[in-house]
């Protein structure tokens, strides 16, 4: 009997996935393979908060996609479903000043946001560790993505803060975790002196996965996303492949979401390798994307300009961001900073014939790709 042409076909009211939301940036799986001694030194930093005590502080370093902020949600729901211990994860990309940090925290603890003004950072604060006294519990902080507020001069304030709140209200019990993925971010130095000698914390390193322990991850992914056979081993093995020369766990993690849809709208059953392929042109700027949720208004003008004047001196591109936007040098000066902080450009001083030392910057990515999200 001749093969049923349409048997490969899905039929309109056909996925290929089982479950969608496992391939969300956000989601956070049952088991959480390969990381079990990074586990265990946050639950030993950590465990005399479920005895009642204030807990160690700690740093989580490691480069993106490395599994640093599973690690904390995973643990964090552990600590609130088993104990009275109060947690809250601050997401300093979007929360990067002192302020907006204990506002998330007085969310967490209240369950209800402050009000959007007439409240003072000092009221914020006693209301926050009265509360915690009141109700004897302990407080984790997870600040995530700290080095946003490095790159904003915020960082010494907001934990001085919170590592001096037992003193400002005696009896107040904070634990934080500090979570980096700025490799060249020396948390610890770049502190006031002030809070380096209260800051004595632990330090668990996420390093990148190897390419076993990516197959791993993401074959369990593929067994609770997908559907019984639509990821084929070779599929499987080009998307590790692509994920390990990435660095990054989370490109590969979006790969097989696009890849999937790709293959529905080839109306197919299965994933190829062409499905794949051309995933990974918007896949591999995961990175990218992530970092541009993360700017405001007049930073991406910049970057916008920057990309429209790749590889040009930095006096050159003043000159057309001033134009469009009237901000001064000293602002101009502190974004272009904070872009090479964050890998999207390099700002490399050459010397330049009648000007002497001046920065040129170029970005780390193709410009199209750079223009094409800014308008997403």
């Amino acid at each position: 009997m001749a093969e049923d042409p349409d048997e490969g076909m899905l039929s309109w009211d056909e996925t290929v996935f089982r479950d969608e939301h496992v391939f969300e940036i956000d989601y956070v799986p049952e088991t959480f393979a390969h990381r079990e001694s990074q586990m265990e030194s946050l639950k030993y930093a950590l465990r005399p908060a479920a005895r009642g005590s204030r807990p160690l502080n700690v740093i989580s370093r490691g480069p993106p996609g490395t599994g640093k902020t599973t690690a904390v949600q995973k643990l964090f729901g552990e600590l609130s479903s088993q104990t009275d211990v109060r947690t809250v994860r601050v997401n300093c990309q979007v929360d990067s000043t002192r302020y907006s940090v204990f506002s998330r925290i007085f969310e967490g603890i209240f369950e209800y946001e402050p009000p959007s003004s007439g409240i003072s950072f000092k009221k914020l604060f006693r209301q926050i560790t009265e509360k915690l006294v009141e109700d004897d519990e302990v407080l984790v902080v997870a600040l995530d993505d700290v080095n946003y507020l490095f790159y904003e001069g915020e960082a010494s304030d907001t934990l001085y803060s919170l590592l001096r709140a037992h003193e400002a209200h005696s009896g107040a019990k904070i634990g934080v975790v500090v979570v980096s993925s700025d490799l060249n971010l020396d948390v610890i130095e770049e502190l006031d002196g002030r809070v380096q000698s209260v800051f004595r914390p632990e330090e668990v390193y996420f390093p990148v996965y190897d390419p076993e322990e990516i197959v791993d991850i993401l074959g369990a992914r593929i067994d609770r996303g997908f559907h019984d056979d639509v990821v084929p081993p070779a599929v499987l093995d080009e998307v590790a492949k692509l994920t390990a020369e990435s660095g990054d766990l989370r490109v590969g993690i979006d790969l097989l979401r696009r890849a999937g849809l790709n293959a529905e709208m080839r109306a197919s059953k299965t994933v190829s390798v062409d499905d794949v392929e051309e995933a990974y042109e918007k896949s591999k700027y995961v990175h990218l994307s992530h970092s541009l949720r993360a700017l405001n208004e007049s930073e991406l003008e910049l970057l916008e300009v920057i990309a429209e004047h790749d590889g040009e001196q930095a006096g050159d591109v003043y000159d057309a961001f001033h134009d469009r936007t009237d901000l001064g040098y000293t602002r101009y000066s502190e974004i272009i900073n904070k872009l090479d902080q964050l890998d999207i450009i390099d700002a490399t001083y050459t010397n330049v014939e009648g000007r002497g030392r001046s920065r040129q910057l170029s970005l780390r990515y193709d410009p199209e790709a750079v223009l094409n999200r800014l308008e997403e």
